[in-house]
Parts: structure tokens; C-alpha cells; sequence
């Protein structure tokens, strides 16, 4: 395997790992707004998912992607979201 695929690879087993991560700690702040039980309070829960969107944002980037068709694909998706929140789809 050449030395940019190995790059590669790294990068996206971290940017995977960050993403499973942020997903941990959504799902600990939905438990801690759904009563159950924990040692975390709900602003420290909220400070840890935003440390953790942090990480995958920076992981994100250093998959160097094409930046303009990204933001394209983000306004699109920002549309029907909203969209979706609003009761229209």
C-alpha cells in the first residue's frame, strides 16, 4: 500500500472513530433529558457533544474535502431540514 493511501486510511479510521463518538454522547444527553439516571449533568453532557462535533468537524477537514461542493451539498440538505422541521415534507 502506498504511503497516501496509508494517510488515508489513518484519516478516515479517525474521522470514523470521532463520528461514533459524537454519537455516544448525543445519545448520553437524550438519556440525561429523558430522566434517566446519571453522573453527568445535562450541561456537562452538552459540553461533551460539543467537544465531540468539534472533532469530527476537525477530522472532517483533514480529509481534505472539495470545500465548495460540501457547502453546495450543506445548503441543500439545511433546506429540506428545515423544511422537515417546519412540517412541509
Amino acid at each position: 500500500m502506498k504511503p497516501q493511501e496509508q494517510d488515508l486510511l489513518l484519516r478516515l479510521l479517525l474521522f470514523s472513530e470521532e463520528c461514533t463518538e459524537a454519537a455516544q454522547a448525543a445519545a448520553k444527553l437524550m438519556r440525561i433529558m429523558m430522566g434517566d439516571a446519571t453522573p453527568v449533568t445535562e450541561p456537562e453532557a452538552k459540553q461533551h457533544l460539543l467537544e465531540e462535533m468539534a472533532d469530527v468537524y476537525v477530522t472532517a477537514l483533514a480529509l481534505n474535502p472539495d470545500r465548495i461542493t460540501i457547502e453546495a451539498i450543506a445548503r441543500q440538505k439545511s433546506r429540506r431540514w428545515e423544511e422537515r422541521l417546519n412540517g412541509k415534507t
